[in-house]
């Protein structure tokens, strides 16, 4: 599968993380990058030989617009049940080198929705990685928890990053499995 790659040059000083390492690096103005993936809110970047994490909040640096929150409202234009609101959120979520969202990929292990005193909700989410050894996980948990607070009725959101059982293949949903051509 070819995917075309759009050349941007960095515009402005700007934060990205590493792949799969999760470090922080900073990219100076007139760095020449190419986008390999943008899904969710978040931009992959392959950057001398190397590929980066850019945060769509920084999408100016890129000469991108900030990618728009999801839309978390049902079928008939009225917000949907918190269970349903986070996973379509959980769904804007993407590993950075697979053009896949997180739920698709399998990665969710639990999702435990517990009223708080005050008609909010607490959030408690298992989101496991590709291997254990990857360094993007905090990143990964950091977007999903932010992503998920941003809910209207979510007081607390907790991500708590699993291994056991190990992830593989068997976990992804088939149209995973087909827009991966495995």
């Amino acid at each position: 599968m070819r995917h075309s790659r759009e050349s941007v040059i960095v515009r402005r000083p700007v934060q990205v993380e590493l792949i799969p390492h999760g470090t922080v690096h900073e990219l100076p103005p007139g760095t020449l990058a190419e986008i390999t993936q943008a899904l969710g809110s978040n931009f992959t970047l392959h950057v001398e030989g190397q590929l980066v994490r850019l945060k769509g909040t920084d999408a100016d640096a890129i000469g991108k617009p900030v990618p728009a929150p999801a839309a978390t409202a049902a079928a008939d234009g009225q917000p949907a049940d918190l269970p349903t609101r986070v996973r379509e959120v959980l769904k804007t979520c993407y590993d950075p080198e697979i053009p896949v969202d997180i739920v698709e990929l399998g990665l969710i292990y639990g999702c435990d929705i517990t009223p708080a005193d005050n008609g909010r909700s607490n959030v408690s989410i298992q989101l496991t990685l590709t291997a254990p050894g990857c360094g993007m996980g905090d990143a990964l948990g950091n977007e999903v928890a932010e992503k998920v607070l941003a809910l209207d009725d979510v007081q607390e959101v907790t991500v708590d990053l699993v291994f056991d059982p190990p992830w593989d293949r068997s976990r992804m949903s088939e149209a995973a499995l087909l827009s991966l051509g495995l």
